[in-house]
């Protein structure tokens, strides 16, 4: 059994480059991120990202470590995508690493509408993530990181 991506989207009161721009600024992701275990960036605040570019996370689930990710996918004010992997040794790294995290922004009566995606379907551990049924987890985190984008933006 492998794991499938999973996708939560969820209207919001503000313009895509708006929204954009929290997102493709590393400094700004311990703000909107809804499971908790974002605890800082390598980046300055203000710094936006691009294709190629790669950024670090300090990170905690139960114990610190740090990811370095890049970002595989953008179209400004559309699309931004990245693949994080564990920063340590190539093999384990990449092992550890390479569900791809994607947003996509599309104007909508009332604002924008976006979708936050969690795609392991590249990963070489998408087989674990399945058993470990991390598909749950996945989107309840993701469907708080949308409410955190939103009242980031919308100051409710």
């Amino acid at each position: 059994m492998s794991a499938d991506k999973v996708s939560v989207t969820r209207v919001i009161a503000a313009t895509p480059d708006v929204l954009f721009a929290v997102v493709a600024d590393p400094a700004r992701h311990v703000e909107i991120d809804g499971s908790g275990t974002v605890k800082g960036s390598g980046g300055e605040p203000g710094t936006r990202l691009s294709l190629g570019a790669e950024f670090g996370m300090s990170m905690r689930h139960g114990v610190p470590y740090k990811m370095v990710n890049e970002v595989v996918e953008f179209e400004d004010d559309r699309l931004i995508a990245w693949k994080p992997r564990l920063d340590g040794p190539g093999f384990i790294g990449t092992l550890m690493g390479a569900v791809i995290w994607r947003y996509s922004f599309e104007p909508v009566e009332g604002g924008t509408r976006v979708t936050e995606t969690w795609d392991p379907t590249q990963s070489k551990m998408s087989w674990m993530l399945g058993l470990l049924g991390e598909q749950k987890s996945a989107q309840a985190n993701m469907e708080k990181t949308l409410e955190r984008l939103d009242q980031l933006v919308t100051n409710t």
